[in-house]
Order: C-alpha cells, then structure tokens, then sequence
C-alpha cells in the first residue's frame, strides 16, 4: 500500500482518472441534447413564422411560403422631396418694380363701392391719383415721399357711422424705399373729400397712421364728417384707421398672390 503526502493511502489516480473521463463523456452527451433541443425549437419557431405569413393565410411548412429577405438602399430609407418646388411668395413680386407687373391703378387697389372688414361696412367716396408725391402729403410728408423716390400716390377714402377715412398708397421702386419712407414720416396724407363726402380734417385734430408693406407705403387719416375734433378715448376713428391700415394690406397681398399664381401656372405649362 502506497501513502500519499499527509501520511495516508495514497490517491488510485488510473480510477479518478476513469471517473474524470466518464464525467466528460456524460458532460458531452448532455451538451449534444440540449443542442439539439434548441435546433428543434427554432426550426419549429421558423416554421411557425412561415405559417402566420404565408400568403393566402393558409398553414405551410414549406420553405417556398418564407418572404425573401430585402435591403432597403440607404436613399429608399427615408422620403425626400427635392424635387417639389416651393410655390412662389407673393411678397417676392409686391418688393419691387422689377417683378410687380400687374395693372395698378387706385381703382384695381380698391374696385369696391362697398368694403366690409371685420363686420363693418364702409362705402368707398372720390379717389385719386398723384404722379406728384409731395402734394399728396401735408405737414412735411410730401417731401419725405419726393426723397424717398416716390413714384405715384393712389388716395381713397371711406366713411362709416360719421367718420371718414382717407387711404393713401405711396409706390416706391423697392421695399427699402418704401420702408424708409414709412420709417421718416411726418405730417400726413392729405385727406380727400368729394362724390358725397364733406371736407374733414381742416383744422380739427384726426388720428394718423403709417405703414409699409413690400414697395408700398400706406398712410391713413380718419375723422368726424362733421368736423367735431378727434379726442383722447374715442374709438371711431381708431377702429376706422385700424379698418383702413386692414384693407389696403390685405388688397396688396391679394396683388401679390394673383401674380404669385399666374407664375406658378406658367411653370407648370
């Protein structure tokens, strides 16, 4: 008998060497089923896949039945619109006289005899047309306009309730112009009476407003008909300049949104 290192028998390594080899072998004989259980499964688990997506909803197995797996190239990935061409901006053809080609005239600016802005209605008296800025404005806006390059004043005037309005459109060669016009203003746009409006605003304080948009400039007066004088509080006059300021914006988008679809129509000819 043989004694191993702590004085005792020593260890019979041929038989813990046999039991070693029968543990691997059981190790390896494990290994081999649980692979092969997880190879079941997922054939199983493709099959299953094939059978949800065959095609006519029909159960198939067959391999035929699987979708043929695609890449999407990188510029499929996600939609661009490049090639759509933005539709014009109207304020592009209302900035200057280069591209603001369509008839103008005081009365394609105001065609109406009626105006109605935010429920109020107002009826259209005399209109006019200045080639000479400066006498289209009092009280140092005439010269300001004459600076500026201003090139025609359309003048239009409303009234509503006992209140009149005087519009007055200055035309410059390009927004620059016309801003530094509205920017420098003094005085005020001469008010028009006439074809059934009394003179207002001789003398009697009125409330003023002034304004650019594109390569015009436009400038209000609004007053009593009757030449009672305007006061602090009063609202008929602030609403009738506010209702004023309101219109000639919105006729001159208009205009630039008429030439704006004309273009777009032409391009697509």
């Amino acid at each position: 008998m043989s004694f191993g290192y702590g004085g005792g028998p020593a260890p019979d390594w041929e038989q813990l060497a046999s039991q070693a080899e029968a543990a691997r072998k059981r190790k390896r004989a494990i290994l081999l089923i649980v692979s092969a259980v997880v190879a079941t499964l997922v054939v199983a688990g493709v099959v299953a896949a094939a059978v949800v997506t065959s095609g006519d909803g029909s159960p198939s197995a067959d391999d035929s039945s699987l979708p043929s797996p695609q890449k999407l190239d990188d510029k499929d990935a996600d939609p661009t619109f490049s090639d759509v061409k933005p539709p014009p901006d109207p304020m592009d053809f209302i900035s200057t006289a280069k591209n603001d080609k369509a008839p103008l005239s005081v009365g394609s600016l105001f065609p109406d005899k009626k105006a109605d802005i935010a429920g109020r209605g107002y009826t259209r008296g005399a209109t006019s047309t200045s080639k000479d800025c400066a006498k289209a404005g009092q009280e140092g806006l005439g010269p300001v306009l004459k600076k500026n390059g201003c090139d025609t004043v359309y003048r239009v005037t409303y009234t509503r309730s006992g209140v009149a309005v005087t519009i007055g459109v200055a035309v410059f060669d390009d927004a620059t112009k016309a801003g530094a016009a509205a920017k420098q203003a003094k005085g005020n746009i001469t008010p028009l009476s006439g074809s059934g409006v009394p003179q207002f605003c001789r003398g009697t304080a009125c409330r003023l407003t002034g304004n650019s948009l594109g390569r015009y400039a436009y400038f209000t007066i609004a007053g009593y008909t009757n030449g009672k004088s305007v006061v602090v509080g009063e609202t008929k006059s602030k609403t009738a300049v506010k209702d004023a300021g309101e219109l000639v914006n919105e006729r001159l988008m208009d205009r630039g949104r008429t030439q704006a679809s004309a273009a777009a129509e032409a391009e697509d000819q």
